[in-house]
């Protein structure tokens, strides 16, 4: 039986399953990202039409955060991660049939419905496998997932590309996927363990099954908030950095997916790191919620390097503050932590939902934003610079909006003053 006192072993093929079900999510985002250069061509797309067509993931991504949270809370995910995981698996596939953009557009907002049950999914599993003190490693493996979709994607989708065309290497990536499902289905439980039980526990009575959205609680607000920051940041590398490298940089396309790769390998590799490091001082005593909070805070503040990127005479330069930029990788499982330690243990899935819907805000408007920037001075840097100063502002909400990580008071809901023990 899966225990949730100890970061049990046979808990880790799980947190496996996770990661690549999030490189599997990644790698079909990234495939937009890194073909828009040669679909630009094809298509005749200016900066305008690109920023709506990278936008486009996020609508329906953003918008389906709040039912996939509750669908996480009120359904068995053996069954309901995998059928989600085929949907947009497929939704990929087709977009190599695309003819128009009017067409990509709408598989693209397919794809984003699709991929919204993603971390609402992974958090929920995590938060009831494993305690407080032993989240942040597994929550940092399971978010590297992405990160490894893109550094591993950028130089895939490149090469597919070259070899096979834009249309081909949507079919061959989407339909590559659909292989998760088996050792999903042959090792997830039945049942998991520390979600409904634990919360039949730890909150009595009137509280089991409660679905009301905390909207006035302070840490949900603080989180919210930063996500959103956290997002807008990422997304706007994720969605804008090969196309840069191509236009600013004159790279060719597979230059420019490798060297994308890069930061994205960084960014991944320091997700469970952060977690891991977190945990380690956590179990030696320190604060809980001093450890975490800091660990989220500096990491962010390594995002201001983009600015001296966009600056940066060569290439070498401009590689070299990217990657450092990208080190704010190491607050990602901390972030997950923080939202499992704060969500009562029955709403976790509805508070990811809530999260990811703030965060995704940030992924609509980013690539948009950017577009309507380079159009009207026709430089990258003023985008960056945004991007940099949207990152500071997530680090103060999470120093000083989010408080003591722990979950809501019991009467909250009703305007009362208690707490949950």
């Amino acid at each position: 039986m899966y225990s949730t006192d100890d970061a049990h072993p046979r808990n880790w093929p799980i947190v496996g399953l996770l990661f690549l079900a999030g490189l599997f999510n990644y790698l079909d985002r990234v495939t937009l990202s890194v073909a828009l250069p040669v679909i630009s061509l094809d298509l005749s797309l200016g900066p305008g039409s690109k920023g709506l067509l990278l936008s486009a993931f996020f609508w329906s991504y953003a918008l389906m955060q709040l039912p996939a949270g509750w669908s996480v809370d009120r359904f068995g995910l053996r069954w309901l991660y995998p059928c989600m995981f085929v949907a947009w698996s497929l939704t990929c596939s087709l977009t190599g049939l695309a003819g128009s953009l009017g067409m990509i557009v709408f598989l693209r907002v397919l794809l984003g419905a699709g991929e919204s049950i993603y971390l609402p999914a992974a958090t929920k599993i995590v938060g009831s496998l494993y305690p407080p003190r032993e989240r942040g490693l597994p929550s940092g493996i399971f978010n590297s997932g992405a990160r490894a979709g893109l550094a591993l994607g950028a130089p895939v989708v490149s090469l597919l590309i070259v070899h096979l065309g834009w249309r081909r290497m949507f079919l061959a990536v989407g339909l590559l996927a659909l292989i998760w499902i088996v050792p999903w289905l042959l090792l997830f439980p039945k049942r998991l363990p520390g979600s409904e039980q634990g919360a039949g526990e730890r909150f009595p009575g009137h509280l089991r099954g409660q679905r009301r959205f905390i909207s006035g609680n302070r840490n949900l607000l603080g989180i919210c908030l930063g996500f959103f920051c956290f997002d807008y940041y990422g997304y706007l590398l994720i969605t804008w950095l090969p196309d840069y490298l191509v236009e600013v940089r004159h790279m060719t396309i597979l230059k420019a997916g490798i060297y994308t790769s890069i930061p994205f390998l960084i960014f991944g590799l320091s997700e469970p790191i952060g977690g891991w490091i977190a945990d380690a001082l956590i179990r030696q005593g320190w604060d809980e919620t001093r450890t975490r909070k800091g660990a989220v805070i500096w990491s962010f503040l390594a995002g201001i390097l983009v600015v001296p990127a966009a600056y940066a005479a060569t290439v070498t330069s401009t590689m070299l503050f990217i990657c450092g930029a990208s080190l704010i990788g190491f607050a990602t499982g901390n972030l997950t932590a923080i939202l499992q330690s704060c969500a009562p243990p029955n709403e976790v899935g509805r508070w990811t939902g809530a999260e990811n819907l703030a965060g995704n805000v940030g992924g609509i408007i980013a690539p948009v934003v950017m577009g309507l920037l380079i159009l009207r001075t026709g430089s990258f840097i003023p985008g960056f610079v945004v991007g940099a100063l949207v990152i500071v502002i997530g680090a103060a909400s999470y120093g000083w909006v989010v408080g003591k990580l722990e979950p809501p008071l019991r009467d909250e809901l009703s305007g009362g003053r208690g707490s949950y023990s």
